[in-house]
């Protein structure tokens, strides 16, 4: 396999070595690119990855975990068409953030009382402690885009307990409107 991948198009599924990485941890991965690992589930591309690599750029990590053989790409077939990346975005994010303002239209000070709002939900509906990967992932967002990108995490995890998605039109509601 000599053609190079798009690691963000691709699919990636753990290999025999993953699974065992996974129970042994006998590789020493970092805790990023483990976490990354165990997120790996044959369905997920490098692009709905990169959401839970906490800014940090997700190509370097996922090339490590091919290249350790933890991992195998499935290369996606898409449109090569250079129009579809607006609707490949918000097809991603299943319209959780249509009808949002451009995101050039927020202030520094709009995305702080989004970022504190996002990690004091989380806090507050999880425990303190609880989901420190969301919590990094909220707080190191850098902008807009990626503040919006974090959203999506904080969302989903909303959306699988109980509480959270009892709450989650009343939250997203304030937080839709600084985000």
């Amino acid at each position: 396999m000599s053609e190079t991948i798009d690691l963000i198009s691709a699919s990636f599924a753990k290999t025999e070595i993953g699974q065992r990485e996974i129970q042994t941890r006998s590789l020493g991965l970092a805790p990023l690119v483990r976490r990354l690992l165990v997120l790996v589930d044959g369905q997920k591309t490098g692009k709905d990855l990169a959401v839970f690599a906490g800014g940090t750029e997700v190509e370097p990590i996922l090339q490590e975990l091919l290249d350790r053989g933890c991992v195998e790409a499935k290369a996606r077939s898409r449109p090569a068409e250079s129009a579809p990346a607006q609707d490949a975005k918000a097809s991603s994010d299943d319209g959780a953030t249509a009808g949002l303002p451009d995101a050039s239209t927020r202030s520094p000070s709009e995305n702080e009382m989004a970022r504190n709002f996002m990690i004091n939900t989380v806090n507050t509906i999880f425990g303190q402690h609880s989901r420190l990967s969301l919590i990094e992932t909220i707080a190191r967002a850098k902008g807009t885009d990626e503040l919006r990108m974090a959203y999506l995490s904080w969302l989903k995890a909303m959306e699988e307990d109980r509480i959270g998605a009892k709450r989650l039109p009343e939250l997203r509601e304030k937080l839709l409107k600084v985000l």
